[in-house]
């Protein structure tokens, strides 16, 4: 079938998520983890009243 002329490439039943699982899966826990640590790292009373914390109230420190 063609539209304009142009033909629409052959589909193939070619797995992509089962073989994509594992590393999917790696990328949550791995960003799960970073966004652990950074939460952690902001909360840390080194960085508690650091103007370029999010967490610090605008008004004071």
């Amino acid at each position: 079938m063609s539209w304009l002329g142009v033909s629409l490439p052959k589909k193939f039943p070619t797995p992509v998520l089962r073989p994509m699982a594992p590393f999917l899966a790696a990328a949550l826990i791995v960003g799960y983890g970073v966004n652990s640590a950074q939460n952690a790292m902001m909360n840390s009373p080194e960085f508690k009243n650091d103007p370029r914390n999010p967490n610090v109230k605008a008004g004071g420190h």
